[in-house]
Order: structure tokens, then C-alpha cells, then sequence
């Protein structure tokens, strides 16, 4: 499959907005392997390959185990992730996958449980990012592969 736009180098002033949202993110409370969890999960939804790349590599390098991310897309039925993983990733998948128009309390009820407030909006706030990269990529075929470990830090 052909890459049909950089958007990344052509679209730099367009996506600063999406840059500043990753810097915020970067000085959160939330962990950041928990983060990049949720940014793997969430590409394996949206089928976003250069995501997945760039983020699997990324928590292999922080030294993620690597059963858990081959087991992710089973989260649920998978022993080795705690409560709090549980929640987010929930929460991750009830804010990307919202067809049918809401989030269920009881996602919202789970995450709440897990974190704060802030803790929440933050999560909900890298899923939309997330979410904004994966359509970025999917449209424009950024070509997957090419991602080294540290390259946008």
C-alpha cells in the first residue's frame, strides 16, 4: 500500500494542536506505559498499523512483557493485567467505540473507581488522541515499519 500524503510533513501547522495534546499528556499523572497500553489498544481497534508499529515498540523498549501485548485484543479474558489496566483500557475502548451515541455508566463507574477526575479526563483526552493519530494514518497509509524506538520524544 502506497503512502498518499505526509501529513506529517506537509500538515505540521495543522497538527500542532494534536502535538501540544501529546506534550500535556507526556507530564501527566498517568503512567506513561499505562498511556502507551491504551494507545496500542485503542490502534488495535481502529486497525491502525503505524500506530500499533510505533507504540508496540515503544512499550518492548520500557520493557512490556511481551505475552500481554499479544494477548491485548483478549484484555478481559487474560489474567495478567491489573484493576487499574483493566479500567483504562475499558474506558479507552467505550470512548473509541461509541456507534451507538453514549458510554455506559458502568464503564464510566469502573474507570471511576481506578481514577481521579482528573486522572479521567486525561485518559479520555489520550484516547481522543489517539483516535485523532489512527484516522490521521488510516487515511493518508502512513506506511508502518519505518518507527524507531524514542523518534518523537
Amino acid at each position: 500500500m502506497e503512502q498518499r500524503i505526509n501529513a506529517f510533513h506537509k500538515g505540521q501547522k495543522a497538527l500542532s494542536a494534536l502535538y501540544s495534546l501529546g506534550t500535556y499528556l507526556k507530564n501527566s499523572m498517568i503512567d506513561q506505559e499505562l498511556l502507551n497500553l491504551i494507545y496500542y489498544r485503542v490502534s488495535q481497534i481502529n486497525g491502525c498499523a503505524f500506530c500499533l508499529d510505533m507504540h508496540s515498540k515503544d512499550l518492548l523498549a520500557k520493557g512490556e512483557d511481551q505475552q500481554r501485548l499479544l494477548v491485548l485484543n483478549a484484555w478481559r479474558e487474560a489474567p495478567f493485567y491489573t484493576d487499574r489496566e483493566r479500567a483504562a483500557l475499558g474506558w479507552a475502548e467505550a470512548v473509541t467505540n461509541i456507534s451507538d451515541g453514549h458510554v455506559r455508566d458502568s464503564d464510566y463507574e469502573t474507570a471511576r473507581a481506578q481514577f481521579s477526575e482528573k486522572e479521567l479526563i486525561d485518559l479520555t483526552i489520550a484516547t481522543v488522541t489517539i483516535n485523532s493519530y489512527n484516522r490521521i494514518n488510516i487515511a493518508f497509509r502512513t506506511t508502518a515499519g519505518t518507527y524507531k524506538v524514542g523518534q518523537y520524544a
